[in-house]
């Protein structure tokens, strides 16, 4: 089975590799970093505007293998989010996508997946079986897309909270961020730790007053 290649911001460069990429894919690529910035940023407008564009540009050819890459590479940012529960987009391409969509597909809403078919940058991390290390991803949104699924498998660790939480805030991605906070301020009162829960909405309330500023 082939592997699937890298989804986040360069998943296009394989398919055309030792060839001068075409302009609709120079311009798909290039639309689906702007939307993974602008979604991870909270910028709706943008990343809107953005994925509507990939999409068409990729469209253009037919193609649902590629369609479908479009489709996991919106969806990652979602699951990076803590955002949306499944890909809908992506199950109206499934059955002529190959065995690595659909295995990323399930993968991102936290199903049985194959570790072997994951991207590169992520493979590395899943190779213990059960046993994650969200640190060897070097990729911050692959690290977060990981550690959305975790979430989602309900296995995330405090540590790990901790990590996802120091990656959004480290790429300034507010949305990733706010997100990430809400869901750790969560556990916390779940944990009882009502100190720490407070100082985590004492940043959420930061962050949103600095963007109205």
């Amino acid at each position: 089975m082939k592997r699937l290649p890298i989804l986040i911001i360069s998943l296009f460069l394989a398919a055309c590799a030792g060839t001068s990429s075409p302009g609709w894919l120079l311009e798909s690529e290039a639309a689906l970093s702007a939307y993974q910035a602008a979604y991870l940023s909270g910028n709706e407008r943008i990343a809107g505007r953005e994925l509507a564009l990939a999409r068409r540009e990729v469209g253009r050819t037919g193609d649902a293998v590629l369609m479908a890459r479009v489709e996991l590479a919106a969806c990652a940012a979602q699951t990076a989010s803590l955002a949306g529960d499944s890909c809908p987009a992506f199950s109206a391409l499934a059955a002529d996508a190959g065995d690595a969509e659909r295995s990323y597909a399930a993968y991102l809403d936290g199903k049985r997946f194959a570790p072997e078919l994951l991207p590169a940058v992520q493979r590395q991390a899943w190779a213990g079986g059960r046993t994650v290390d969200l640190a060897a991803i070097a990729d911050p949104l692959s690290r977060l897309v990981a550690a959305g699924v975790l979430w989602r498998q309900r296995r995330l660790t405090d540590d790990a909270f901790a990590l996802a939480i120091e990656t959004a805030a480290g790429q300034g991605w507010r949305r990733a961020l706010l997100a990430w906070l809400a869901a750790d301020r969560e556990r916390l009162l779940t944990q009882g730790d009502t100190a720490a829960a407070a100082s985590r909405q004492r940043r959420i309330e930061r962050i949103v007053a600095a963007e109205g500023r």
